[in-house]
């Protein structure tokens, strides 16, 4: 069943007096439960896409339909809304905030939604515990490692339950052995939670994990099977 479908997609940006086209005439469709991976050279538009499908950006020209719903033509307060509960977010710098504690900082999406303390409670211990991260909620991020930090990014990412993880570079700031547990993670939420997983990785190993790979290379989307 598609999930993502991109059709035709332009994505233009203003630079001084200077118009760069970082996505060009791009079509992409994108199943239910799969792990697509987006990879390519720096500047081919594989985190643009990736803001794209979130509703970060808006393209300049194309459709871009997430369960059968055209968000470019969503208001930015029905976007917001759409976002936080239909779409899990991972930087590649992890984006805590370093004075809240690993659980106040996975409780800051639940924030925005109607769920009393008690239910916010239970679904912040059980996005940390599927993290393996059940015993550091009271940590704050200066005394977690790399590793740690960027898995209370993904509990953070999964805890409003979304449909849909988009990874934009998850493991870029990591060593090899962290990399390997954040991919493991992905593969699980994946496999077991049939969760929808983008992910853009320059890395080949991290790519491994995933069922479909595309690359990208000056704003093109290449097809299936060609590399740059």
């Amino acid at each position: 069943m598609t999930f993502v479908e991109i059709l035709d997609v332009t994505k233009k940006f203003r630079k001084e007096t200077t118009e760069v086209v970082a996505l060009r005439e791009t079509s992409l469709t994108i199943d239910g439960g799969s792990f697509v991976c987006l990879m390519g050279p720096s500047g081919s538009g594989k985190s643009t896409l990736l803001n794209l499908i979130a509703g970060i950006d808006r393209p300049s020209s194309g459709q871009i339909i997430v369960e059968g719903r055209d968000i470019a033509k969503l208001s930015e307060g029905a976007l917001a809304t759409w976002r936080n509960h239909t779409i899990g977010f991972i930087f590649q710098t992890f984006n805590l905030i370093p004075v809240l504690t690993a659980f106040e900082n996975v409780e800051l999406p639940l924030l925005l939604t109607k769920l009393s303390k008690a239910e916010r409670r239970s679904h912040v211990e059980t996005a940390l515990n599927l993290v393996g991260l059940g015993e550091r909620m009271t940590h704050f991020p200066r005394q977690l490692s790399g590793g740690q930090e960027q898995r209370v990014a993904i509990a953070r990412a999964i805890v409003t339950d979304p449909a849909l993880i988009l990874a934009d570079e998850p493991t870029g700031d990591l060593d090899a052995q962290s990399a390997d547990e954040i991919l493991a993670i992905l593969e699980k939420l994946n496999k077991e939670f049939q969760k929808t997983v983008v992910m853009v990785t320059h890395d080949p190993r991290a790519a491994k994990h995933a069922h479909v790979t595309r690359h990208l290379d000056k704003g093109v989307l290449l097809p299936e099977g060609a590399t740059v």
